[in-house]
């Protein structure tokens, strides 16, 4: 003999069974059996109480979202020690009299580079919210950021001045651009939310 499947049986409980179910049901004692712990089953689902979040969590997610922004700002702190370091030994070595050009264009970038930095340093991201998109655009940009300013405290060990002098005055000019994208989107791109 067949029976009726889940299918079928959803089906009866909607009133939407097809003739042979609603004949079968009233035959079939298993059948009527699973259809009456299926009408059990849906009736124990709704008595289960409706779960919410507390509201009260609130000040905990800011806190944690606070210390994630401190271990942030203290990890580019550990990384503005070692740009000095690398910035002093570039400014040793680019002293010589041949390479005056390239001094200039580095003196230039550090400096916008340390504007720029000041810049950030000076925005409040506390009372701003960003999209998920320009969030996303941040973490690319710190995350690229990043990756020179170790390309930077790497670099200044070299001994071929000429080729290290044009390469860190490049790598600032490119931390410089992605500078300038950060200030760009978290002024831009963020909102203000009175909480």
């Amino acid at each position: 003999m067949m029976h009726c499947t889940m299918d079928d049986l959803l089906a009866l409980r909607a009133g939407e069974a097809s003739v042979w179910a609603r004949k079968h049901i009233e035959t079939c004692a298993a059948c009527r059996a699973e259809l009456d712990a299926l009408y059990q089953r849906v009736a124990q689902l709704k008595a289960l109480p409706a779960l919410r979040p507390p509201r009260d969590r609130w000040p905990v997610v800011r806190e944690a979202l606070r210390g994630d922004r401190a271990r942030r700002r203290r990890t580019w702190g550990a990384w503005g020690g070692s740009l000095a370091a690398a910035a002093a030994l570039a400014g040793v070595l680019l002293v010589r009299p041949n390479h005056a050009a390239l001094h200039a264009e580095l003196a230039q970038a550090k400096e916008q580079s340390a504007t720029l930095e000041d810049a950030l340093q000076r925005y409040d991201v506390d009372g701003r919210v960003l999209s998920g998109r320009a969030a996303a655009l941040v973490a690319d940009l710190e995350d690229r950021i990043a990756v020179i300013d170790g390309a930077l405290t790497l670099g200044g060990g070299r001994t071929d001045a000429p080729a290290q002098d044009a390469q860190l005055v490049k790598l600032w000019q490119q931390r410089v651009d992605l500078m300038q994208r950060l200030v760009t989107v978290r002024v831009t791109r963020a909102r203000y939310v009175g909480l």
